[in-house]
């Protein structure tokens, strides 16, 4: 169920590491757990909402917030040839990795 909550994200989960802590819910964290995915918990959607903190700006958060409510949305900015689309993609995917390496286990 970890991987079906990162594939909403449109990345690949695979990895350890160690579950950075929250301090608030953020627009990804609420995305997550409004998502209502079996994996989703407060800790995991936690997790990923502060390496977002971490890597995305807030324009680039709320448009990755938005794939959770349109999973479709992803690939269709993930196919994009606008160039800002193309710059959120490759942030996006940094973003992906960090989460995945930093989430595991939350």
């Amino acid at each position: 169920m970890f991987r079906k909550i990162v594939l909403i994200l449109a990345v690949g989960m695979a990895g350890v590491g160690s579950v950075p802590q929250v301090a608030e819910a953020g627009l990804i964290s609420r995305a997550c757990l409004k998502a209502d995915r079996k994996a989703a918990s407060r800790s995991l959607c936690g997790c990923i909402q502060s390496v977002a903190n971490k890597t995305l700006t807030r324009s680039d958060q709320k448009m990755a917030a938005s794939f959770f409510k349109d999973p479709h949305k992803a690939q269709v900015i993930r196919q994009s040839d606008r160039v800002n689309h193309e710059k959120f993609w490759q942030k996006y995917k940094a973003f992906g990795k960090t989460a995945e390496a930093m989430c595991r286990g939350a």
